[in-house]
């Protein structure tokens, strides 16, 4: 009877828990002015894409279970959508943010609404612009607070959010269309930033730095994002530890490392007490690299500076960061990551499968014309492309591909990515890179179609075409488990494919509508490396998408 009173009683405080939450529910409006903007850094003037005429964008914050109205006004010259990383969109795929794929662009001086609310999730993602390489500027932080007040550890003094990006001087649409033009991957970027600021190691920067002032003796949470279009990023802060506590807004067992390593698009929250004698101590974070036969990224250092107690300062002490290449170091940290088995959100791994998915990521090169018209073309020969399975993804322009499956619109897509590889080789052969007869990919808007529920796995397999490097690969709608841990694998929605190596995600299609499937290295998406997991509607309402907004943008 004991028993049964208590378990009584904790079903009726998590009732009235919940019924707070609900009352305490609230609409969150933010107005987005995405316009152009002159700034200086690195000794130069620019002329850059920004909303609100601020770099990174503003912080969005609100609480589970809040709807968010986010008022998009284009005062650009170019076409934009937003984002919502990692974002569920449970019933609101409308809303998600990629361009022509579930809406298609907002119009320089048009605008338009963003509505959904955040369902099922707290932590760190962020926000950032879905169309060409404007998403080097245009982003910024999205922090969802537990709907309970609680964290499933202290709740720490202060949060901040770290945000690292990469900045070119020159204008990054120039940038883009020189790239496609050439059929290569972009220019190197001049600089890496924190929070937009590039920091002192670099020219003309001595006041272009951030500043995190602390206390002594404090416990503060790091939101580290990393916003950068095409680089992995190691960061650490001198003499100190810190420890992580979740990645992609999924609490992790807690892990205490002096290095954190991100791929783009990904999160990391971590704990950092200011246990050290009291100074001025470099953040900093430089990129990692060990991709084959490609050049390698700018290899320099973005510097911030955590103070305590407002001390004056001269010489901040500098972090010894890991080599460029150093994969140990990355290895290590991915490795160590678990989920929080009972956090709030947390689910198990799905153990029935319904779709078992062999997919080859990698680069390649476009057909120059028919099939037999690129006979003798070297490898190395532009246009350089991107695929999955052989497929190089190309974007539709006349509807978004959420529209078509919606309305049942035929000649957009083809549901018809394979399975499996349509040709079996050995995927890591480094004599692949010589060999013609894997690298071409022909251009198609092929996408895989589940039904609702369906319990999918997929692995991604990089391959030595052309050369291997890193895949971030991040899936829009959901989250999913990084196998094969059965018990408590991280739950993530960004995963890195090593180079020349494998990752093995599981995922549960209960959110219907159509969720791209994409590199997030944006040299990578805009070369193809996509595809788009239309997930069939369910039979309730519950599991059925609802009709577009009205004033959905159109081509």
């Amino acid at each position: 009877m004991a028993r049964r009173q208590a378990v009584f009683l904790l079903a009726l405080a998590f009732a009235l828990g919940a019924m707070s939450s609900m009352a305490s529910a609230a609409i969150v409006e933010h107005v987005f002015n995405v316009e152009n903007v002159t700034v200086s850094k690195l000794c130069q003037d620019h002329v850059i894409t920004a909303v609100n005429g601020s770099l990174p964008g503003p912080t969005i914050q609100v609480t589970e279970g809040d709807t968010l109205l986010v008022h998009v006004f284009n005062k650009s010259p170019y076409n934009v959508t937003i984002h919502w990383h990692g974002v569920f969109q449970l019933l609101s795929g409308w809303a998600d943010g990629p361009s022509y794929i579930t809406q298609c662009p907002i119009l320089p001086g048009d605008n338009y609404t963003y509505k959904f609310t955040i369902t099922k999730q707290e932590g760190t993602l962020w926000w950032h612009a879905h169309v060409s390489f404007l998403r080097a500027t245009v982003y910024g932080a999205l922090v969802i607070l537990p709907k309970s007040g609680q964290y499933p550890f202290p709740t720490p003094h202060e949060q901040f959010p770290i945000i690292l990006g990469e900045w070119w001087n020159t204008n990054v649409i120039d940038l883009q269309n020189q790239a496609q033009a050439l059929g290569t991957g972009p220019n190197n970027s001049d600089a890496y930033t924190i929070n937009g600021m590039p920091g002192d190691l670099y020219p003309c920067s001595t006041n272009d730095s951030y500043m995190l002032n602390v206390a002594h003796g404090n416990t503060y949470m790091l939101r580290i994002i990393n916003a950068a279009l095409n680089n992995q990023l190691f960061f650490k802060i001198a003499n100190h530890k810190f420890t992580v506590v979740a990645v992609d807004a999924s609490y992790t067992d807690p892990y205490v490392t002096d290095v954190a390593v991100l791929g783009p698009g990904q999160t990391v929250d971590v704990l950092l007490t200011t246990d050290q004698t009291p100074g001025a101590y470099y953040m900093a974070a430089r990129p990692y690299f060990n991709a084959q036969n490609a050049p390698p990224p700018d290899n320099t250092t973005t510097t911030g500076i955590l103070i305590y107690d407002e001390l004056p300062y001269t010489s901040p002490i500098m972090p010894l960061l890991p080599a460029l290449n150093d994969t140990p170091t990355a290895h290590n940290f991915s490795s160590s990551l678990t989920s929080l088995v009972g956090s709030p959100n947390w689910r198990p791994v799905p153990t029935e499968l319904d779709e078992q998915l062999l997919w080859t990521i990698g680069l390649g090169v476009s057909p120059c014309g028919p099939p037999n018209a690129c006979t003798g073309v070297p490898i190395s020969h532009p246009p350089a492309s991107a695929n999955i399975n052989n497929a190089s993804f190309q974007f539709p322009t006349s509807q978004s591909i959420l529209q078509a499956h919606f309305f049942n619109v035929t000649g957009i897509y083809t549901a018809d990515l394979p399975d499996q590889p349509p040709l079996k080789f050995d995927y890591t052969n480094p004599a692949n890179s010589n060999n013609t007869a894997f690298a071409f990919a022909f251009k198609s808007t092929r996408v895989k179609q589940v039904k609702y529920n369906a319990t999918v796995e997929i692995v991604f397999q990089d391959t030595t075409i052309v050369g291997a490097e890193n895949h971030p690969m991040h899936l829009h709608g959901y989250n999913f488990h990084v196998k094969y841990n059965l018990f408590n694998p991280v739950i993530r929605n960004t995963i890195g494919v090593p180079v020349g190596g494998w990752a093995t995600i599981r995922f549960q299609a209960n959110n219907p509508g159509a969720w791209i499937l994409h590199c997030h290295l944006d040299a990578h998406l805009t070369m193809g490396l996509a595809t788009v997991i239309v997930v069939e509607n369910g039979p309730t309402p519950l599991s059925t998408l609802p009709p577009p907004p009205p004033d959905l943008p159109q081509c």
